[in-house]
């Protein structure tokens, strides 16, 4: 798949470059007026800059073919880069802002109330906005019958990422404007210091869900409830599998799943599909008495039997791959 079609590349590329533009005037701003709610906007927008690059390098990692050394493909980057940019929220994001709302208010210093401020804010909620609707227009396509809350629960992390980092990104517009009027009105630093400090409570909450959601999948999260039931469902219409002891499955990549089930076959099933088109009564006859016969009839069966019990499970494999192609690696053991 080419990496302009994966889920999460057009909110990414579209955040990547907003968010760029959004740090550069946000700095202009905090250090033209001194504000400490605008530096803290600012050093959050260079972390959903960065973080942003390291989804996009994820989504492109993901891609690779499988080969030797990951058999099973590498799907499972862009989780991981997922959790790196987490992590890069959490520590750049909120840590640096908390350390600069700290330091505000143990030495807090005036603010040259300037136009230039709230005409910065103004631009970056727009712009913040703006990629707020391409990432929610991404999940709206990707699963259109759900509720938000599905949404939410089913979407790729990429999108998710930019979902949650653009929505706190207009929250925090809205504190760091409020703190600064607040400041200016009050004659007071300290609100300003505040808002930085309420601008890294909102970051590490989305760098905590975040990480959450990226360590679900690392761990091997199982498929969803839904495809689980459809699946052992179409397993238990199958003649030649009597009881599926134990099923199981985790997550190789968005959308991609591994299954492994241990299954019990049904040897009448088995003994029809092994002697069709044979007259079973014929060929009692003919080892009737004759222990060599038997043996020779014995030793058939034996082979037969294995061989038609692994061409009954490819033919299982192949059709649950037409049926569900989201699951990428069948393993059916025989109990």
């Amino acid at each position: 798949m080419p990496l302009k079609e994966t889920h999460g590349f057009t909110p990414v590329i579209f955040a990547i470059f907003g968010n760029g533009f959004v740090t550069i005037i946000k700095f202009v701003a905090a250090f033209a007026s001194g504000s400490s709610s605008m530096l803290s906007e600012a050093v959050h927008s260079v972390a959903d800059t960065l973080n942003q690059i390291f989804l996009l390098v994820g989504l492109k990692k993901s891609l690779k073919k499988a080969d030797s050394q990951f058999e099973y493909g590498y799907g499972n980057e862009r989780f991981f880069w997922g959790l790196v940019s987490a992590l890069g929220i959490f520590f750049i994001g909120a840590g640096i802002t908390a350390y600069n709302g700290l330091s505000s208010l143990a030495h807090p210093e005036h603010i040259d109330f300037s136009p230039i401020l709230f005409i910065t804010l103004a631009v970056a909620f727009l712009v913040e906005l703006f990629t707020l609707r391409v990432a929610y227009q991404e999940l709206v396509r990707n699963f259109p019958n759900m509720s938000f809350r599905e949404r939410i629960r089913e979407s790729d992390s990429a999108t998710l990422a930019v979902l949650l980092e653009d929505s706190v990104a207009i929250l925090g517009v809205i504190v760091a404007s409020v703190s600064i009027l607040l400041s200016y009105y009050l004659n007071n630093p300290l609100w300003d210091a505040i808002g930085s400090l309420i601008i890294a409570s909102l970051l590490a909450s989305v760098a905590i869900a975040l990480v959450v959601k990226n360590r679900s999948y690392l761990l091997g999260r199982a498929m969803p409830d839904e495809l689980r039931a459809e699946v052992i469902a179409y397993l238990k219409t199958e003649p030649s599998i009597e009881k599926i002891i134990d099923f199981k499955s985790s997550t190789l990549g968005l959308g991609m799943y591994r299954i492994k089930c241990e299954v019990e076959f049904n040897g009448g099933a088995l003994l029809r599909e092994a002697h069709r088109g044979d007259d079973m009564r014929n060929q009692f006859e003919e080892v009737n008495n004759d222990f060599e016969e038997f043996k020779k009839f014995l030793a058939e069966y034996s082979d037969r039997i294995p061989r038609l019990m692994g061409k009954r499970i490819d033919k299982i494999e192949k059709e649950i791959r037409e049926r569900f192609p989201s699951i990428k690696n069948i393993d059916i053991e025989i109990n």
